[in-house]
């Protein structure tokens, strides 16, 4: 593979690695490279996207490479988060705002165990969208962050309190959640 390759798989590598980012030796040890090599090369990619002016930037934090925005155009990303159309929710967001809703306080952790995948991302969006907050740490082994909804997420459904949720043991249709929540946010525009 020649440099431009391992350039392009060291981006996808930062791409997918997200926000825990990469070490220079769990990059080295992927790409079967020396760690010496692998943070010239991580050096060079940095210098591509800063050269290009792109969206992007590569930087190094506690040790991790990350890919993150720029923040000059950080006015840029909060009109998106804050526009009408950034407000659908993805059905990983809506699962884990559902078990938010129903079982807070709850770890990341155990939102994890209950749909049997990541959460992190979900908890992300729905973080930035003010639907959940931190509400504390659990006991334990690294003291867990402990979410719980906020008042938007009871304006953004229309709930005067958690008592208003429907029971539990309901069975919902998604597709009738999903435009219940498209009716209740084109209402909250047009009003």
């Amino acid at each position: 593979m020649d440099d431009r390759d391992l350039k392009a798989v060291l981006e996808g590598l930062l791409f997918v690695a997200g926000d825990e980012g990469l070490t220079a030796k769990q990059i080295a040890n992927v790409l079967k490279l020396d760690q010496e090599v692998v943070r010239d090369m991580v050096d060079d990619l940095a210098a591509d996207f800063n050269r290009e002016k792109r969206g992007l930037q590569i930087v190094e934090l506690a040790g991790a490479y990350q890919m993150t925005t720029r923040p000059e155009h950080a006015p840029y990303y909060a009109a998106l988060a804050e526009s009408p159309s950034s407000s659908s929710l993805s059905q990983a967001a809506m699962e884990t705002l559902a078990i938010v809703a129903y079982k807070q306080p709850i770890t990341r952790g155990e939102i994890e165990d209950i749909r049997g995948v990541k959460s992190e991302r979900a908890l992300q969006t729905l973080s930035a969208k003010r639907l959940i907050k931190e509400v504390g740490r659990a006991e334990g082994v690294g003291r867990p962050i402990l979410y719980g909804t906020t008042e938007d997420f009871l304006q953004h459904f229309g709930l005067r309190d958690l008592k208003d949720l429907p029971p539990a043991d309901q069975l919902v249709d998604l597709k009738d959640v999903e435009e219940e929540h498209r009716d209740l946010f084109a209402k909250k525009i047009n009003a």
